[in-house]
């Protein structure tokens, strides 16, 4: 059994009040100022290990 139909879609217009799509986007921004913050977080503590590893090797 060759099961080799392949479905592509192409999506080519999307109705969407102007006023909903605002609040989605707003909505979207306020939801990754955590993610955000938790990137920044984890990002600060590698920099911060790294930079003990190999900050004193120039001296």
């Amino acid at each position: 059994m060759d099961n080799n139909n392949e479905n592509h879609v192409t999506i080519v217009d999307v109705k969407m009040p102007f006023l909903s799509m605002v609040i989605f986007m707003v909505k979207a921004a306020i939801a990754s100022i955590p993610a955000f913050i938790i990137l920044a977080i984890i990002g600060a503590i590698v920099f911060a290990v790294l930079g003990g590893i190999f900050g004193g090797m120039g001296h």
